[in-house]
């Protein structure tokens, strides 16, 4: 079914390898032993999972829910179904919510664009139940509105049933499926994402503070979340860039507030000690042409959708190899973005990586006389070999 073209891919500004050289492979120690109930530090680019412990448990998440309601908030406005100048009006509710609270009023109108402040920066439980009520009507709905979101984006160990994390039964969610929330947040809204770093914000005359700490001890940390409650523990998610590598970290159900800081910058700390992340290829750009048979043209361009990424050890690029397995026979018609082969990106044998290599234009079928002598082309290139 395959033709495997065994080739490193030369294609202009794509990393060069080596591969004539074999690299000693680096020492690299075992993972920080960290003091949570379970963490996880991620690729936010690949999606590797660098260090884990119990990332699938569930577990109640506390404010770290308040990102749920931050991603729908941004969602929202990226859809125009809301804007930033609104002013939403703050019910009882909203105003009775207990917790970390931002300190709005009953009854008075607050701008989306400070609420949404007031939920990331303040942890305001009162700010999340007025956004919640803004964009759905009420915070029953709006939860519903977080499992539909959570869903489509992978998040299979969670349950939503409020828009701040107070405590209730079987409302939960695992560091993965919080490590995957970050990862959207980050990429699908950058344009909200400089909110997550802002260190104060006031609102009617009241100063509160960031409380994710690593803010102020590592300038590459630029997000996203802190949590609390007696149930979830201190739990925070961060993430930090550096060197165009971006990681996510995960701790939940750590002891205090300085536990929860430390032991997330133990993750960091080890993961951009002893791995990097190599973009290898870009979207959308030619990667290789193959023969069409049947289409009005006779060639087919081919590339990837999505910029290929790897996250491995230090040291290590020298073994990469990157491969193209590609159909023996590809006829028309052909749609662009439809599957033709594969890339594949292996270290030392195994594979690390591997997406599909599509079309890059739309083939349509060719006229009758062409289809028929192709027909009979085909016919005795199979006979052939």
């Amino acid at each position: 079914m395959f033709n495997k073209v065994s080739k490193l891919f030369s294609v202009v500004f794509l990393v060069v390898f080596s591969f004539q050289v074999k690299a000693v492979t680096p020492l690299i120690p075992a993972e920080p032993q960290i003091a949570a109930t379970a963490y996880l530090v991620m690729d936010a680019d690949t999606g590797k999972i660098i260090a884990a412990k119990n990332e699938n448990g569930r577990f109640a998440p506390a404010s770290l829910t308040k990102m749920m309601t931050a991603y729908i908030l941004e969602y929202e406005l990226s859809k125009g179904n809301v804007s930033k100048e609104d002013l939403v009006l703050v019910s009882e509710k909203a105003w009775r919510t207990q917790g970390s609270r931002m300190f709005i009023r009953e009854g008075t109108q607050v701008a989306l664009s400070d609420l949404m402040k007031g939920i990331i920066i303040q942890s305001g439980n009162d700010a999340s139940v007025a956004v919640a009520e803004h964009i759905a009507g009420s915070e029953a709905a709006f939860a519903d509105l977080m499992n539909q979101h959570a869903s489509l984006l992978g998040m299979k160990n969670s349950h939503f049933l409020n828009s701040t994390g107070l405590p209730a039964d079987d409302h939960v969610s695992s560091a993965y499926d919080l490590a995957l929330l970050a990862k959207a947040i980050i990429q699908d809204f950058p344009e909200h994402y400089d909110i997550y770093s802002e260190k104060y914000f006031t609102y009617n005359k009241i100063r509160q503070p960031n409380r994710n700490k690593l803010l102020w001890r590592d300038k590459t940390v630029d997000g996203l979340k802190t949590g609390y409650t007696d149930d979830a523990g201190y739990c925070l998610v961060a993430s930090a860039k550096r060197d165009n590598m971006r990681l996510i970290s995960v701790v939940l159900g750590t002891s205090d507030e300085e536990a929860r800081a430390r032991e997330s910058q133990k993750l960091l700390s080890y993961a951009f000690r002893y791995y990097r992340t190599h973009k290898l290829f870009e979207k959308n750009i030619l990667l290789n042409t193959s023969k069409v048979w049947a289409g009005e043209v006779d060639q087919l361009r081919m590339g990837i959708t999505e910029d290929l990424y790897v996250t491995i050890p230090r040291g290590q690029a020298d073994s990469l190899q990157a491969t193209m397995d590609v159909e023996r026979v590809i006829k028309a018609p052909l749609a662009k973005g439809q599957a033709v082969g594969k890339v594949k990106v292996t270290l030392d044998g195994k594979v690390v990586k591997e997406v599909p290599l599509v079309a890059m234009d739309n083939i349509p079928e060719a006229g009758f006389l062409k289809k028929i002598w192709h027909a009979i082309l085909l016919f005795f290139t199979s006979l052939i070999g």
